[in-house]
């Protein structure tokens, strides 16, 4: 079957690297990161739509749902990066926010041929999590036409989900099936067709801004703090403590006391030094407050 991508932005050919093999090694990395500095500006258009994304996941973390990524190849790794980074960041469960990727886990580390091309598997994939109209889908796909995301955004449709898609080619198949369309469009890549490139950058960033949006509305950050963070290191343990000092004023000696009382729950802790209560009373404040600090210390009465 002859797939047509002559109308896709993303495999066009850049005017300003056609001669990239004769250039010097420095210079051809100038016109590399010149075709870089366009990728924040392309994000930035997109905001609008970014901005309904991480409310409707927000909203969908309220009342019990998930945040999915699927995607094929880059599209699905990035996807499986910014994942796996929500549990040790901000605490959350690690079925909160989860990634799939056309080929499965094979397809992490090396391409699986044929897979992103499946009708059915992106569909299996969601059946086999139990997708359900509380959880939010986005569809990640650079070409915007990856028939794994497509049929998993018709599926998750299908059921009332909210549905996103982010793409680099606007107008393309998914932004036509999704609730919701993240189109940055950062233009031809260097190498034409090497989307893992301005395409993969651009969507690490909305990644970044939908996971990271998405916390800071759910109480885990407080200040520019990731006040949720598991210590599950030595860096990490010392991470807590520092954020405990950096919330409160307070001296090493106390923010390390007030974390073993409350067995390492940064959030408690700065709850139990700003307001002299201890471990349970503050845990119980935090929890009547849904976990956000803000909330609790403006309420003291639990």
């Amino acid at each position: 079957m002859k797939i047509d991508l002559s109308a896709l932005t993303t495999e066009g050919r850049n005017t300003q690297s056609e001669n990239i093999d004769m250039l010097s090694t420095e210079e051809m990395l100038r016109v590399i990161n010149k075709e870089d500095q366009k990728v924040a500006l392309a994000v930035e258009k997109a905001i609008p739509a970014i901005t309904q994304a991480v409310d409707a996941i927000v909203a969908a973390f309220q009342k019990g749902g998930r945040l999915i990524y699927c995607g094929a190849g880059t599209s699905g790794r990035l996807g499986i990066l910014d994942a796996s980074e929500c549990p040790p960041t901000y605490g959350t469960p690690r079925e909160q926010v989860v990634a799939l990727i056309a080929g499965g886990h094979q397809a992490i580390l090396q391409a699986v041929e044929n897979a992103e091309d499946s009708l059915t598997m992106g569909v299996e994939d969601l059946k086999n999590l139990r997708f359900n109209a509380n959880d939010v889908l986005v569809g990640i796909a650079a070409s915007g036409r990856t028939p794994y995301v497509v049929a998993a955004l018709n599926y998750a449709n299908s059921l009332g989900a909210t549905t996103v898609a982010l793409t680099c080619n606007a107008g393309s198949e998914i932004t036509q099936i999704a609730s919701i369309a993240i189109m940055p469009v950062v233009g031809a890549e260097v190498v034409t067709g090497s989307s893992r490139m301005k395409a993969g950058t651009a969507q690490k960033l909305v990644l970044n801004m939908l996971t990271t949006g998405a916390m800071i509305r759910s109480g885990k950050v407080y200040g520019n703090l990731m006040v949720d963070v598991e210590a599950t290191n030595l860096k990490l343990v010392q991470r807590q403590k520092n954020i405990v000092m950096q919330a409160t004023d307070c001296d090493g000696q106390t923010a390390a006391q007030a974390l073993e009382a409350c067995e390492g729950h940064c959030k408690t802790a700065i709850v139990m030094v700003l307001t002299g209560l201890e471990a349970p009373q503050a845990k119980a404040l935090l929890n009547k407050n849904n976990g956000f600090i803000r909330k609790a210390l403006a309420n003291t009465e639990i």
